[in-house]
């Protein structure tokens, strides 16, 4: 997607088009596609290759695109469609790994604690290894940092309040006021970054991933001799965040 279409946007764009398609099984071809749903003619061409390749949509021998075999199991009842689910999310964050080079990993807050419920990682593109819990960390990795800055002010001071800022590297905040001081100063469209305030050797990075009223991100970590990527990796996990915010919302 382009770096101005933020992921929500981006997944707004892919719903339009999805309701579009699914109400004409005979399929429609892309100019009647953009005219029906208004879509900017290159956003619509970048949807269609990602949709396509993902299974949500398939394209026909005269060049329309009618719905695809994930979007109708995504029409089954509850546990076929939770498989099918969960299924596209992990091969969307395998395709995120390869895309950024490093392990990818999908954070949430739900009921006042952070979880990190999907990886993908790879013997050549190894996870971090969870040494504290995540969950205890928010305050010392990338992936918490980005959820607590999604929160309002009580939010952020209700979780500090429930897991102590504990000092796991010489780099880590540990000071409630600075740590909250920069969750405030944070821009929501510039990825949050851990160095080596988890772990020392690793560095972090992380994109706010959010639909409706949930609190989510996706995160990559890399080892500390590949600093020189992790801004374009950052970068690069911003922009491709939209196939999993899609996953979620489906």
């Amino acid at each position: 997607m382009s770096g101005r279409t933020t992921p929500f946007h981006s997944v707004r764009y892919a719903m339009r088009l999805l309701e579009t398609v699914a109400v004409h099984p005979d399929g429609l071809r892309e100019d009647e596609l953009a005219r029906r749903t208004g879509l900017p003619a290159v956003q619509l061409a970048q949807l269609l290759r990602v949709l396509d390749r993902d299974g949500y949509i398939r394209r026909l021998d005269d060049g329309g695109y009618a719905a695809g075999e994930a979007l109708l199991k995504l029409g089954a009842g509850g546990e076929s469609r939770r498989r099918v689910r969960l299924e596209k999310l992990q091969q969307t964050l395998d395709a995120l790994r390869d895309e950024v080079g490093a392990a990818v990993y999908l954070g949430q807050y739900r009921d006042g604690e952070l979880e990190v419920p999907h990886t993908s990682a790879a013997p050549s593109l190894p996870g971090v290894n969870e040494w504290v819990a995540f969950k205890s960390a928010a305050h010392a990795t990338a992936i918490g940092k980005c959820l607590l800055s999604q929160l309002d002010h009580e939010g952020r001071q209700d979780h500090l309040s429930r897991h102590k800022a504990a000092r796991l590297t010489s780099r880590t905040i540990t000071d409630a006021r600075v740590l909250l001081s920069t969750l405030d100063r944070q821009p929501a469209t510039v990825p949050v970054l851990d160095i080596q305030e988890y772990a020392v050797g690793t560095l972090c990075a992380a994109v706010p991933l959010t639909a409706g009223a949930s609190v989510g991100c996706l995160a990559l970590s890399l080892p500390i001799g590949q600093a020189h990527r992790l801004r374009m990796a950052a970068e690069a996990l911003n922009r491709q965040a939209a196939p999993a915010l899609l996953s979620l919302t489906l």
